[in-house]
């Protein structure tokens, strides 16, 4: 931790531990300095599914045994190469955007992350489908804190020595702002809130612009490509398919989503042992 506290010009003395309020009244590490040490057992997961539901696991990254303030770093490295930028082609232009807002989406890590309840050793999760990304925190709102205290941005830290060292570290920018930033871009559907859960739903942007005849006549060819491929060898998985057609395997993903359902492509067997079957149109 005085690694991440150096690189912001800060400096931590002998007594940090009692000054971020990281003993228990006995002087011994408490659970946030657990947490925070280089070494733990808290383990936080960054899942993508094939298509919308959670049958198909096609990749299952986990970031921990180390300082959360590591762990949280590679959570947002990992999602942002996973936030690719998507081009929205209408007649008069060319857009891009990315799948998900950057802003929106990193305050929505690091307030899952600093927010969420350890008590129990469960951290909070991340999952990305075909159509969106699902972000779930442990603990529901804290006891005396209603909704619309939370969407308004009151502050109320479940675990303020987190807090103080994420601010620290300028992870967060000031106390309160993470739910309105993200309420800039994505409506208050966006969460859903239970009695033992937080989770927030951010969809993926769709190209829903008119496309000129080129692009769609070179999406045709990529599909003609993977069914070929798919005849040719049933078993190949997804990482496979796409190192050979040198697409990335997110592309990949999403043209077997939608001929899966089209009714164009089945699955039979689990994903490590299954097969693909493409169905012939008659």
């Amino acid at each position: 931790m005085k690694i991440y506290y150096n690189e912001t010009g800060l400096k931590l003395n002998d007594k940090f531990a009692s000054t971020l309020e990281l003993l228990t009244i006995h002087s011994n590490y408490n659970y946030a300095a657990y947490l925070l040490s280089d070494s733990n057992g808290t383990s936080i997961k960054v899942a993508k599914y094939l298509g919308t539901d959670r049958v198909d696991l096609i990749e299952n990254n986990e970031f921990g045994y180390c300082s959360l303030v590591k762990a949280t770093k590679q959570v947002l490295d990992k999602l942002n190469v996973e936030n690719r930028t998507i081009t929205k082609i209408t007649q008069r232009e060319r857009i891009e955007k990315r799948l998900f807002d950057p802003i929106a989406l990193r305050e929505a890590v690091i307030n899952a992350i600093i927010h969420n309840d350890y008590s129990n050793e469960v951290p909070p999760k991340f999952e990305l489908f075909a159509d969106r990304i699902e972000i779930t925190s442990v603990g529901g709102l804290p006891v005396g804190f209603n909704e619309q205290e939370f969407f308004e941005g009151f502050s109320f830290p479940r675990n303020k020595e987190l807090m103080r060292v994420f601010k620290d570290l300028e992870l967060v920018e000031h106390l309160g702002s993470g739910i309105p930033r993200i309420l800039q871009k994505y409506e208050r559907s966006a969460f859903f809130i239970t009695d033992h859960f937080i989770r927030i739903i951010f969809p993926f942007e769709e190209n829903e612009s008119v496309q000129p005849e080129e692009v769609l006549k070179e999406q045709g060819q990529t599909v003609d490509l993977i069914l070929a491929e798919l005849r040719r060898n049933p078993k190949i998985t997804i990482p496979e398919l796409a190192e050979k057609l040198t697409l990335n395997e997110r592309t990949i993903a999403r043209h077997i989503n939608l001929l899966q359902k089209q009714n164009l492509l089945q699955r039979e067997g689990s994903r490590k042992v299954g097969s693909w079957i493409v169905v012939e149109q008659k």
